[in-house]
């Protein structure tokens, strides 16, 4: 019997960026000589990043810098200034175009003697548009958001017939967006469904309907890693006969590692269950937790990696609880575009036993 198989899978990156006119070429030259020409990205900590026509992102130490010179307008903020949601601290950040010689940076501001600050003593240097878009910007609601959009499809011709399309919209909003100064605020809005339908003669159609979404905002307290959360989330999963489980809950979380290109964040809450099924007399209230942990991890090329954990017990109905295990690495391929690869583990039992 002849059979056609047929899959495809595409994600769609939903990064709400602008495009900017390239500014004019800096250039870096390490101790050993050798030059790059890019544009300097940032510089937090120690570590300096420049983008490289040639070899693309780079990080370096500083003390592997022999001279760099930026044609955009930079700022340089020093370690005892501190930038979070009061702004009093302003008038104390340096700017202008920058060179750097001698484990020293010179900023030439538009009026005025040049400005000489040890390189030991900048904990951050950023473009101007960075500082404006992260300390000074107010941003609208629609703002900021990132995230990606995801669609797939497997279809089975052959003695048995399978369709199955799967969708996924994951976004989140950080205020401020970038994780050199204290976070104030976060919001993330997750959906997800999977539909199929397996057909074969003198045998029962199969179908499966999954639909997941959630909505989550975190309150960061002043100055702190850790934060205040409420949450919501809705299933729906036909082959369980669950119509409907609606999840309300809040607790408090902490950024345990927050660097340059990876952060983690774990988090407890007190949730209240309510599941709807087929058969009414098994429907039940729950109150339970969620204990959760999560990573993120940037590697370079723009390659993104995900993995989360977590774990839901119901203290009320003890057989009743569920988890979710789920990693996935996104690979950029054109633009927008990229390719992504996730794998996921949920084990779960319902409190009707099924």
């Amino acid at each position: 019997m002849g059979k056609l198989r047929t899959c495809f899978s595409v994600l769609i990156f939903a990064a709400l960026t602008h495009a900017q006119t390239p500014p004019a070429a800096d250039t870096l030259t390490f101790t050993n000589g050798e030059k790059l020409i890019g544009h300097f990205v940032h510089a937090h900590g120690s570590i300096v990043t420049f983008k490289s026509d040639s070899v693309g992102e780079v990080n370096v130490d500083w003390s592997k810098i022999q001279e760099l010179h930026t044609s955009q307008k930079v700022l340089v903020i020093g370690k005892d200034v501190k930038l979070g949601r009061h702004r009093s601290d302003l008038s104390k950040v340096p700017q202008g175009t920058m060179t750097v010689a001698a484990q020293t940076v010179t900023l030439a501001p538009e009026s005025g003697a040049p400005i000489v600050i040890p390189v030991p003593d900048a904990a951050h240097v950023v473009d101007a548009d960075a500082f404006q878009r992260t300390v000074i910007h107010n941003p609208g609601f629609l703002e900021d958001w990132k995230g990606a959009i995801s669609a797939g499809a497997s279809i089975v011709e052959a003695t048995q017939q399978s369709r199955t399309f799967t969708t996924a919209i994951n976004l989140i909003r950080a205020i401020p967006p970038e994780n050199w100064v204290d976070a104030r605020n976060r919001t993330i809005v997750n959906f997800s469904a999977s539909t199929g339908l397996v057909t074969q003669p003198n045998t029962p159609q199969l179908k499966t309907e999954i639909v997941h979404g959630d909505f989550e905002r975190d309150e960061y307290f002043k100055g702190s890693a850790v934060y205040g959360f409420g949450q919501a989330a809705f299933d729906h999963n036909f082959s369980q006969g669950l119509n409907l489980q609606q999840a309300y809950g809040g607790g408090i979380g902490m950024t345990v590692v927050k660097h340059a290109n990876t952060t983690v964040d774990v988090k407890g809450s007190v949730t209240y269950i309510r599941q709807s099924f087929q058969i009414a007399s098994s429907d039940h209230n729950l109150i339970g937790s969620i204990f959760a942990e999560n990573l993120t991890h940037k590697f370079g090329k723009g390659i993104l990696f995900l993995e989360g954990l977590s774990v839901t017990p119901a203290w009320n109905e003890p057989h009743a609880y569920s988890a979710n295990a789920n990693a996935a690495l996104t690979l950029p391929v054109y633009k927008r575009f990229a390719f992504s690869i996730s794998m996921g583990y949920v084990p779960e039992r319902s409190a009707a036993g099924i």
